[in-house]
């Protein structure tokens, strides 16, 4: 038999509130689903991080762009 709900969140320090979420947002997958899910969310932290990167640069160019010469 497995340990207890109480046992494991005191092990990895977490609440058993979110033990629970976690096995309602993750219980039913599969390992595979959930390697996909980590490189989806890879992706998207590094296309988030290329748009920042896109409209910082713009908002400089148009900074520069705007002042008379």
């Amino acid at each position: 038999m497995g340990a207890k709900t109480a046992d494991l969140c005191r092990k990895h320090g977490i609440s058993k509130a979110t033990f629970y979420n976690w096995k309602r947002k993750f219980g039913g997958m599969d390992v595979s689903e959930s390697e996909r899910l980590k490189q989806l969310a890879d992706e998207n932290g590094k296309l988030k991080k290329l748009l920042a990167d896109a409209m910082l640069d713009n908002t400089a160019l148009k900074d520069l762009l705007s002042k008379k010469w």
